[in-house]
């Protein structure tokens, strides 16, 4: 099968040497950065570099692009998509993916089907790209309700091929709600917590809490601003929520209310210890 990828970044470098160490698909590359493309070539992660032009050629093509980006290479590119094709993207939000490049790409006799690797590092760029980022992680599948079957078991095998550990199937809406919580938010709290005056008073007093929560504040603001923006609903719900639980925190100390800082933190343990029991961990 030829495999179009569209942007060799993290991502889309990572789909392109997972892909090539675990099939024998074709795999055609395109990125803007000549560079990018003869180290993609030269590691043996692209078989070709193409051109929008030859867009046709491919039984899949993968958009591994920034939010805007991708439905703009999408509208323009509509009319070369090979009919009975499939398109996918890979973006960290659903919801405004679908609904832009599904109406198109139907009318086309184009399949579109939106997908999220939950898989990542704090870097950027085809330098960090590897053939098992993907190892044991979650691939995240968004079809309509017109999807082919056989279009979304296609997608689910590649997905297995790439060594993801499972394959879930949920609607965009479900996708944006969940992400919200479990990834953006958790960005937008370590970036903030960075801006701390403290933070470069704390050589030999930070540990393993102080690298957990910190790590993820080194991001690319290019990337995260444009996917916290097509989700700015879901994710505005989720600061409020910690907004109003630190506010519950600082009240009780502010009034030297003992009893009700002890209960606060008592809640948010059993509701960790359950969480961890849902989803099978041991604590630790």
């Amino acid at each position: 099968m030829n495999i179009a990828v569209i942007g060799l970044g993290l991502i889309g470098g990572s789909i392109c040497k997972a892909l090539k160490a675990n099939t024998f698909h074709h795999i055609m590359g395109i990125d803007t950065d000549p560079e990018t493309v003869r180290k993609a070539l030269e590691q043996g992660a692209v078989d070709e570099e193409i051109n929008e032009d030859r867009l046709g050629e491919a039984n899949l093509t993968i958009v591994a692009l920034y939010p805007v980006a991708i439905v703009d290479f999408i509208k323009k590119n509509a009319d070369r998509f090979r009919k009975g094709s499939i398109v996918m993207d890979i973006c960290g939000v659903k919801g405004y993916i679908v609904r832009n490049c599904t109406p198109i790409l139907d009318e086309k006799g184009v399949i579109f089907i939106g997908t999220h690797p939950m898989a990542g590092t704090e870097h950027s760029g085809f330098d960090y790209a590897t053939a098992d980022l993907f190892k044991n992680a979650s691939f995240i599948i968004t079809p309509s309700e017109n999807t082919p079957q056989i279009a979304i078991d296609l997608v689910s095998t590649l997905g297995a091929c790439m060594s993801f550990g499972q394959v879930v199937i949920a609607t965009p809406e479900q996708h944006d709600s969940n992400i919200a919580y479990t990834s953006q938010l958790a960005h937008v709290v370590s970036s903030a917590y960075v801006k701390s005056p403290s933070l470069f008073r704390a050589d030999g007093f930070s540990a393993g809490s102080f690298l957990d929560l910190t790590r993820v504040a080194y991001l690319n603001e290019e990337m995260w601003s444009s996917l916290f923006m097509c989700n700015k609903e879901a994710l505005l719900f989720e600061i409020n929520n910690v907004i109003n639980a630190l506010s519950e925190y600082r009240d009780a100390m502010a009034n030297d209310d003992i009893d009700e800082l002890r209960e606060l933190l008592r809640i948010g343990t059993e509701r960790k210890a359950k969480s961890m029991e849902f989803y099978g961990q041991e604590r630790k």
